[in-house]
């Protein structure tokens, strides 16, 4: 059973010109709606040649059009393989090609949908823009329909006139679907979700009858309609919206799938979540040979998040469902259509919320099937760097999709305790203080630039956070102290102190560890490379040394061209390193 999300003018018009084509009958083209042959086919005389896949000069010319519909009210289709006086040519342009050129040529802005349709036996394609919340520019320049053609308008005017378009949400359109067609094993997991949370609210919500649940969770038009978060969420699209697959190696045989078709969204997360649980093992955590503890492979909550992030702010126009990948201990969840404008993998923690579905973020925020808008990521990071594993990796791939990575090494036991040690207790859990810790552990020094990348935050605000982190404490001790040696006006250095140090290294003793600290080199070259200079005060000052033992450190870096000498004779008060190179 397929179902549509609402009565879309574009749908409807694509839909007519291809009837109207295999009819024989000429269309018209319309402010939806561009007919579009494969331009850079014909040769001098008029005459059309064989089409390339991978047709530069059509894709350009896709791109700009694509882009003009994008900038419109309700966006608009284009039909590929059709001439302007309705002559089917057809086309062989490769879809996936195509769609991520379109991408890349609007400056990574807009994912379009793009779809093969037959008529007569030539293949064409309808390229979809979805309504963009922000102007999208194509060579240089930014265009939008007026009638037929695509005008140049400037942002300013553009903002002007669609300002409520801005704010437009397609999870929150009302669809054709009425709000009786919600499935009742929908309903039923939305109650079990609500009362997992064991909230007064969530209960409350959870008794109610079922017109008045999907009214109190904003999934119902005044008409009684579903709105199309409601469809997906409670009806399903009629195909499978997540694909979860479990692997016990990099190709292995799959050993659990769950691609279901005919089950709502709501049906789908929780056979994914329960699936997930099975295979994520279960760590006995043990100290002095005792257990104290047990933990997941992979952090549930993290993976709950990356799991309910893929389906959440994914691009609901592609069919694709969203992959979710089990191999080992690592979970890999890949979603259609790019970041939302603006967001990328350096800004992602601290980017304002955004999402193309805000209707339906919210609707699983109400279910509490997932943290509220712009808390997923945060948390996410927080429970990976708890445990000792490495943040997720958020990253734009080709497509283009959204792809996050959660890679569950082994429980870092040692990292755990010596955190638990921190005081006071409320900051162990603070994620600017987990990330700016993970850092010293694996570069040995951290400064205001190194932090606010980091962080992903200002210098001033990264200042901030490593003064708060100056305050926390370890066995009586400060928990980070400053890097000595630093030339009067700089930027502070700072590094663990040497109670905290000391004191991991213990703990890692007491597990029959030892932890990878960066060498002297290492942390000479990176410190170096970020900061323009080293002398001997400072990297004895980094690594816990006296400043006459770490000089052949630095004479070797210079011998291998990293590091020239302030001073040709290399001695006196204040000689120092210049870095020469971009290495690091």
């Amino acid at each position: 059973m397929n179902h549509t999300f609402g009565d879309d003018p574009v749908v409807v018009e694509v839909k007519a010109a291809l009837d109207a084509l295999r009819r024989g009958e000429s269309v018209q083209e319309s402010a939806r709606l561009d007919l579009k042959e494969e331009h850079g086919r014909r040769d001098k005389t008029g005459a059309i040649g064989p089409s390339n896949p991978r047709n530069e000069a059509a894709a350009k010319d896709l791109a700009a059009a694509a882009a003009c519909m994008a900038n419109s009210q309700g966006g608009g289709a284009l039909l590929c393989g059709v001439t302007d006086n309705s002559q089917v040519v057809g086309t062989e342009l490769d879809i996936d090609w195509l769609r991520h050129r379109i991408y890349e040529l609007t400056e990574r802005r807009l994912t379009v949908d793009v779809g093969e349709e037959w008529v007569n036996a030539e293949r064409l394609l309808v390229v979809r823009s979805p309504q963009a919340i922000e102007p999208i520019r194509c060579g240089g320049r930014t265009t939008w329909r007026v009638g037929t053609n695509c005008v140049d308008v400037d942002p300013t005017a553009w903002h002007a006139r669609r300002m409520s378009a801005i704010n437009y949400d397609w999870s929150g359109e009302e669809s054709t679907v009425p709000a009786t067609d919600a499935r009742a094993g929908a309903l039923d997991q939305a109650r079990q979700f609500l009362r997992e949370s064991g909230e007064p609210r969530a209960l409350e919500l959870a008794a109610a009858v079922d017109a008045e649940l999907l009214r109190r969770l904003n999934v119902v038009t005044g008409e009684g309609m579903l709105t199309n978060a409601g469809v997906i969420a409670f009806v399903g699209r009629g195909e499978p919206s997540v694909d979860y697959i479990r692997r016990q190696v990099a190709g292995g045989e799959r050993t659990t799938r769950v691609r279901r078709v005919e089950r709502a969204l709501l049906q789908e997360l929780a056979e994914t979540f329960q699936a997930l649980e099975g295979n994520n093992a279960v760590l006995q955590l043990q100290r002095d040979g005792l257990v104290i503890g047990q933990l997941r492979e992979i952090p549930p909550l993290a993976a709950r998040e990356a799991i309910v992030n893929g389906v959440a702010h994914r691009e609901w126009g592609q069919a694709d469902a969203t992959v979710v990948e089990h191999v080992g201990r690592t979970l890999r969840v890949t979603s259609p259509g790019g970041f939302v404008s603006g967001v990328n993998e350096r800004n992602i923690l601290t980017h304002p919320s955004k999402s193309r579905n805000r209707s339906l973020v919210e609707l699983l925020a109400a279910l509490r099937v997932a943290e509220r808008e712009g808390q997923g990521v945060d948390r996410m990071t927080r429970e990976m760097i708890s445990v000792g594993h490495a943040p997720p990796d958020i990253r734009e791939i080709t497509g283009p999709y959204v792809r996050a990575a959660l890679v569950g090494d082994n429980v870092d036991i040692a990292w755990m305790a010596w955190l638990a040690e921190v005081l006071p207790p409320e900051r162990r859990q603070d994620l600017h203080c987990l990330l700016i810790l993970r850092r010293l552990t694996i570069t040995g020094w951290v400064d205001v630039g190194a932090a606010a990348e980091l962080i992903q935050l200002t210098v001033e605000e990264a200042r901030g956070a490593i003064g708060m982190l100056a305050s926390l404490r370890f066995s009586g001790a400060s928990l980070i102290e400053q890097v000595a040696g630093t030339p009067a006006g700089s930027e502070e250095v700072w590094k663990l102190s040497s109670a905290a140090r000391s004191g991991l290294d213990v703990l890692d003793k007491n597990q029959s560890g030892v932890r990878s600290w960066p060498d002297r080199s290492k942390v000479a070259l990176s410190y170096a490379t970020a900061r323009g200079r080293i002398s001997s005060t400072e990297l004895a000052s980094l690594v816990g040394a006296h400043a006459s033992n770490v000089g052949s450190v630095l004479k070797a870096l210079e011998d291998e061209g990293h590091l020239i000498p302030s001073r040709p004779n290399r001695r006196g008060q204040g000689f120092f390193y210049r870095c020469v190179s971009g290495d690091s």
